[in-house]
Parts: C-alpha cells; structure tokens; sequence
C-alpha cells in the first residue's frame, strides 16, 4: 500500500491522485476476469458441429477419388461456413463483453471530499465508501461512521443470520470482528461510511477462492428446445441417409455415388442454423436493448418482454424525476415561506435536518439540507453523527435519529405522517385539522413527510414509541414527472399494455401524479390497509380495474403480482429495495432500478433499467417485440428452407431420375442462409404497427405448431415449384442445363423468401436499412453467376450455362415460389387493419 496520509475527516476520503497510485499498486478489485472465449474456443467449438465433420468428410471423400476440384470446392465452403458462424460467435461474445461492462457492480465512494459513483473495480485501499441498506460491501472495509450495520455474511459463513457490525473511531483501532465489512456480505439495516483496508483476491472473499458472479447465461428454455430439436433432427438424418445409401447402392449398384447422396441429404437435413441463430439474436438483443437504457440479466426475458400486458411501476423516479425539492412547509398552524426566519419555520427545518442522514442517496435527505444551507438553518456540525438511529420500519414508516444536545439528546422524527401523529400522541380532533391541511397539499402533487423532534434529559430510551414526540409541521416535496412519461403512456396504450402506478405516497399525491401522467384513475386508488384486509380473490378482481395503489408497503407489492397473474396478466414488476425482491422474482418480467435500485433488487430481477426512466421500460417492450418477431420469422425460415433442399437431394433419386444436389450445391445454400438467417432477420426493424397490436398470449409459443405449419407450406411451396421446374427441364434440356436452372432457380428462391418473409411492409424495398440483404444477395448472385458462366466453375457444380430463356422461366418461378409470403403478409395486415 501506498504510504500516504490518512484523509484528516472522515468525509474527506482519498484524493483522485492518491486513489489512482494505490490502484496501480494493488490491482483492479475484482476477484477473476470475466471469462470470455477466445477466437481459437470459438473456431473450436464450430468445427465440433456435425454440419461441418459431414462437409469436412465429404471433402476428404471427394479428394480421396481424385476430384480435386469439387473436393477443394468443399473444402473452401466449410471453410468460409465455419467463418461466418465464428464471425457470428465472436460478434456475439463482443456484445455479452459489453453486457457485462454494462451490469459491472457499482460503488459510492468519497474522494477530494465529493461523493462519487465509481466502478466497484476501481476501488482501492484507504477509499472511504457509502454503503446502506440493500447494498453489498464492494471490498472488505472498515465501518468507521454510521448505524451500527446489521449485515448478512452467508456468502462468507453459510450462517443467515445477520451480525452487527459497530463503528469504529479508525481503521487501526477496528475490532476485526465488530467493525470489518467482508466484500459479498449484504447489508441488511442501516447504513454508515466505511474505509477500505482489503481489495480484489486478497479480501477474505477472495481468499477462499469464491468466484464473482458476473452475466450468467443459462440456456433459455427455447434454446433447451431447440438443442432437443437439433439432436432428433441430427439422429433421423443420420438414420435417412444410411438408408439412403442402400436404397442408391441396391437400386443403382453405385456405392460411392451413394455415400455422396447420402452425405449431401445428411448436411441438408440437419438444422445447424438453429443453435446459433439463438445465440446470436439473444446475445444481440440484450445488446440492443442495453443501448436501450434495460440491462438484460436472464435471457429468457427477451423472449417473454413483448408480451407483456401490465406494467407494475414505482412512481418516485421512474414517473418523476427523481430531482426532489421543497416546495411547501407548514408550521404551527400556517404554510410558512421556504428561507422565513421565524421561529416556527426554523424548529420544522432543523428538526427536519436532524432526522436526515448526513450523507444519504435519498433525494428527500439532500433536499432538506439544501433548503436548511440557503435558509441559514444549522445541522450537525462536520464530523458530527448521531448516537443513535431508528431507521424505517413497515410498523414504523419515519426515520429517527437520536444526537447529543446539551445534557441530554434530542431525537427528530421524518416520516409518514399517521407514523409521526402516533409518536407526538395528537388527539384525534387534532389529527382530523391536519389531515385536511395534508389532504390540501397532497392534492397538489407534493409528497408530504410529518416532523417531529424530542428533547430528554440523560439518555433517550432504547425505541421512539416510548418517548413523546413534539409535531413541528409539514415538509411539502415536489418531483416532477417526467416530460417524456405521457407519450410512453400513449404509447403503452396503443400497445394494448396498461399501467399501474405503485407508492408508498398519500392517496392524494398519488391520483394526482396519476392525471398528470396520463393513467387512468376512474376506478379510484386502492391503499395498502385495503390490500391487507383482501382475499385473494377479491384483489385478483380489484386489480383488473384499479390502476392506482398508494400507501402500499414493499411487501405488499408480492401480493399485488400475485393478484395481476392470477387476472390472467403478464406483469411486469419495477423495484429498487430489499424487500421488493420477492415481488421481482415473481414477476413475469422483474426489472431492478439501475441508479437507485439495492444490490438485493438489481440480484432478483431479469432486467436492469439504467436510467430508471418509464420511457426506457417501454422502448425495452417494443423492441422485446421486435426480437420476437424477427426470430421467429428466422427460425421459420430457417425451418421453410430445410423442406426444399432434403426434399430435392431425396426425391428425384427416389423416382429414378438424376441426382438435382450435390454436396457443393448445399454447401453453396448454406453459405447463402447462415449469413441471411442470422443477419437479415437480426437487422429488420419493427414493423410500423408493432405497438399498436394487442400483447401476445402468455401460452403463445415462439416457435409453435402454426409456425412449423407456415414453414412447411413456404418450403412444399418451394419445393414443388422447384422440383416441377427440374423434371419439365430434364424433358427439353440436357441434364446439366436442367440441373443448373433448378439450381438457379433454387437459390433465387431462397433469397425472395427471405426477403418476403423479413422485410418490413413499411419499409421500401430499396431503404438503406436493407443493406445487408442486397449485399448478401450480390454475393450469392455473383457466385451463382461463376458457376452458370465460367466453364472452371461449371465442371465443379456439374452445370452447364442454360439459354436464356430457360434462365427466365428459372427467375419467374423463384419470383412465384417465394414471392407470394410477401402478397400473403400485406393481405393479412390489411384484414387485421379492418
């Protein structure tokens, strides 16, 4: 360690200079690299694909029997094959590399005397950090200033019960067991400033070797599926082509030529593309929607993020800004100006400071401290801290804070205002004056805290609830909602997606935040001693017309999900504290705040919202639907293509006609629709109704039996044009002309298809957003071209240049195989218009 002085105050911290010189001598706090695969991984991975061991044996095959030039054909498909996936692999490892920079823990640390938000592995000894309720002790530290911290060690001990944790005056006269914050420990109540003395593997975390969980990425359940999917298909084309090869050997006496069929119908048969066309799509979408502003955690909310129908979100800075500022106070009987110096206005506000905590993230805290300094009202002095605090509580909503004053203490109250009513003991005619005063600014939109304070001789007893608290008056707080919430709402609504706003605020408050975002309040607001006292069934009723909840405790927001599922909902759930967890868990979708959101919260939920804006969880949607749009449009063709391709390499064998496809033949296919699967459907914007389309049924498989029915009609449809083209071709035209307008006509198809099927209908057909697509075709149009017109090329594919008009009929048929998805689409999306 770097033999600096320690900072002078414990607010000081380190300075910028001195954090970064301990850093380069200690290392980045970060227990392993995050474990990437390597170019060479990824090759490897590639070649273990039984796609390529069959294209890879059928060159040899090929060399072996003195061919050479379709044997290094071959050889230079699977090897640009193996090229495009790894471009795709790595192209998806960048993006998961991204994600993970992205979804990087967080710290708050003092530095140069500023609190800051740095990386968590970018802290060094002698940092002093800000840790609070929810949160994970980045580094071990020591608490040297604060609540005494109730922290769970279980990743550490595998003991769940909490153990206190004391301040301590210094860093060097810390009891290791009282004092010492273990990096992973979670605290459970309280928060304090902490110094660092212990970073990366040298923490006791890292000393046993735990591993930092990063991304993890399970396999999805599609991507379970479509792994079954590709081993069924693997094992019954093995098994068809085996067969394959003795019907061609008996019938034909030709085994090689039969082993060549049957290699050629194997490689046609296997749906290779699927494996990693989901890899790509997911890795790219958690890409897409972390640019977004939403942090995908679990894969499997992609799949299930459009089709959500209710929204379930926090007000406090996800509506509203977040940017809280005092906009009324009421004192002793009368609404008093913000900087006025009587002595009514300045007993609230000091009582107001006293029960903040001195460095706190809650914009209410630092709001009070920013009217105390432009109202000349003292706080605590520097250094100061309170002896004791009562942080809030569901049976206790306000927070108490005890300090020495004198010969005693004083305790100030901030709170919910029924909470503080309790504490200062009010007659009930005294309550039901305030109510009407509170019920005046919460229809204001101000969130309203009641204050209090108690001076005791001595010592202040061991809860608030046993001392009698003095009412001092109202903190009125306005957060404004956000300017970009209302046209999100409209565009929820138009999405058949509707919202419900969740807060702990005063009914009032609530309906009117809910007018000015544009949520509907016509059935009223329902509270959260109305939420207790329901059945089950009863709420499962209530919340299909309520949109509006106030005064609802953490835990409460379980119940609510439940209540929205059982209504037959897909509900997304928003949160930001611990005990918000189980909501978020049991959420369809559970998305954590990003900024303000604990550790706890961020642990739970499938998404991550970055900004904690309401805007970016509607644009996670609509590009959630545009995700699932586009691959299951790739996965179908994908499915479509396959039809053809095996139905053309089996079926004029099968009526004794000649062979249409050779190995190089498929291999060029594959060549065209791994880039066009993978690429062209990935890139495809949303179609322009997207989000005016009523939400997707939760039991609406992505790949289903209606998807594996439209595949099957585009690839007979291809398959019969195509196969009909040969056979008629074979009659008026030598067999390697036949064989080259089939074959013409056949990638021609493929790439209409794909066109038709991907394109958006919105879109022209020559919008620069298609790009990729018409490069693709190019490609495949110039290859094709080398094979139909340049006699080194012909020998190899076992073509002949057709005439033109023949190759004329080969463009109108592809242009009728494929072509007609595109009719059938606008038709379909004109009857849905009606």
């Amino acid at each position: 360690m770097a033999t600096t002085d320690q900072p002078s105050s414990p607010y000081r911290g380190l300075s910028q200079a001195e954090a970064a010189a301990r850093l380069a001598e200690a290392g980045p706090n970060e227990l392993h690299k995050p474990r990437t695969r390597s170019l060479a991984a990824i090759m490897a991975g590639a070649l273990r694909e039984p796609m390529f061991a069959l294209l890879l044996a059928a060159s040899a095959l090929y060399l072996m029997l003195g061919d050479l030039g379709e044997g290094l054909f071959l050889t230079a498909g699977a090897c640009v094959s193996i090229g495009l996936v790894v471009f795709q692999e790595a192209r998806s490892e960048k993006a998961l590399a991204a994600l993970r920079s992205l979804a990087e823990p967080y710290a708050r640390v003092v530095r140069d005397g500023a609190e800051q938000r740095i990386p968590a592995r970018d802290l060094a000894p002698g940092d002093l950090i800000l840790i609070g309720e929810g949160d994970r002790a980045p580094a071990d530290a020591v608490l040297v200033h604060g609540d005494v911290l109730s922290m769970d060690e279980s990743v550490l001990t595998g003991e769940s019960a909490p153990v206190d944790k004391t301040p301590a005056p210094s860093a060097q006269a810390a009891d290791p067991e009282a004092s010492t914050l273990f990096a992973g420990a979670l605290v459970v109540r309280g928060q304090g400033a902490a110094e660092v003395v212990a970073t990366g593997p040298r923490t006791a975390l890292g000393r046993i070797g735990a591993s930092l969980a990063a991304i993890s990425e399970e396999p999805t359940p599609l991507q379970k599926a479509s792994a079954r999917l590709v081993g069924f298909m693997g094992v019954a084309a093995v098994a068809i082509s085996v067969l394959l090869v003795v019907i061609y050997g008996v019938m034909r006496h030709d085994w090689v030529a039969g082993v060549l069929a049957g290699v050629t119908l194997a490689i046609s048969l296997i749906p290779e593309e699927f494996p990693m066309v989901l890899a790509v799509f997911l890795a790219l979408g958690g890409w897409r929607l972390a640019r977004h502003k939403v942090l995908v955690r679990r894969s499997a909310a992609i799949e299930a993020l459009g089709g959500a129908t209710v929204l379930c979100v926090d007000k406090t800075g996800t509506l509203t800004e977040n940017r809280m500022r005092v906009a009324r106070l009421w004192a002793d009987g009368a609404e008093r100006a913000l900087r006025e110096d009587g002595a009514a206005a300045g007993a609230l506000v000091r009582a107001a400071v006293l029960a903040s905590a001195v460095r706190s993230v809650d914009p209410m805290d630092r709001a009070v401290f920013e009217l105390s300094a432009e109202a000349g009202v003292a706080g605590p002095s520097d250094g100061e801290a309170p002896t004791r605090t009562w942080p809030l509580r569901p049976e206790r909503l306000a927070v108490v804070q005890a300090w020495r004053s004198g010969g005693g203490e004083i305790a100030a109250a901030k709170g919910a205002p029924e909470t503080i009513f309790s504490l200062c003991r009010l007659p009930q005619d005294e309550v039901a004056r305030l109510r009407e005063v509170l019920e005046a600014m919460a229809a204001e939109g101000l969130r309203v805290l009641a204050v209090a304070d108690c001076f005791r001789q001595g010592v202040f007893p061991d809860e608030p609830e046993a001392a009698v608290f003095a009412f001092r008056g109202f903190v009125g707080f306005q957060d404004p909602v956000r300017q970009d919430v209302p046209a999100a709402l409209d565009e929820a609504r138009g999405a058949g997606i509707s919202v419900a706003m969740i807060t702990g605020d005063y009914p009032a408050t609530a309906r009117e935040i809910a007018r000015q975002a544009g949520i509907d309040g016509d059935a009223g607001v329902l509270t959260g001693d109305e939420v207790a006292a329901m059945s089950p069934q009863a709420l499962s009723e209530a919340v299909e017309r309520t949109r509006i909840f106030a005064r609802i405790r953490p835990e409460q927001k379980l119940k609510l999900v439940e209540a929205f599922k059982a209504a037959g909902e897909v509900v997304v759930m928003t949160g930001d504290g611990v005990n918000d967890a189980p909501a978020l868990q049991a959420a369809h979708i559970g998305i954590a705040m990003g900024q303000r959101g604990t550790d706890v919260a961020r642990e739970a939920a499938d998404l991550v919202l970055l900004d904690d804006s309401f805007a970016s969880i509607v644009g996670g949607v609509r590009l959630g639907r545009r995700i699932f749009s586009n691959l299951r449009r790739a996965l179908t063709y994908i499915t479509a293509i396959h039809v053809p391709i095996a139905g053309l390499a089996l079926t004029p064998i099968l009526m004794g006609l000649p062979p249409m496809l050779a190995p190089m033949h498929v291999v060029l296919l594959e060549l065209v629709i791994d880039p066009v699967c993978s690429l062209v459907f990935e890139t495809e914007p949303s179609e322009s109704d997207a989000m005016k389309r009523r939400p997707r049924s939760a039991r609406e498989s992505l790949f289903g039996r209606p998807q594996v029915a439209m595949a099957a009609i585009q690839g007979l449809a291809i398959f019969a044009a195509i196969l009909g083209l040969y056979v008629w071709a074979l009659g008026v035209a030598p067999l390697l002309e036949a064989r080259a307008v089939a074959f013409a006509a056949l990638v021609m198809s493929i790439l209409v298809l794909a066109f038709a099927d991907a394109a958006s209908l919105s879109v022209s057909i020559f919008d620069r957003r298609h790009v990729i697509f018409w490069g693709i075709a190019a490609a495949a149009a110039s290859i094709v071209s080398l094979a139909l017109f340049v006699p080194a090329f012909e020998d190899v594919f076992e073509i002949s240049t057709p005439s033109t008009p023949l190759l004329g009929l080969s463009v109108a048929v592809a242009l009728a195989a494929g072509g007609w998805v595109r009719i059938y689409r606008r038709l379909r999306e004109r009857a849905a218009a009606r």
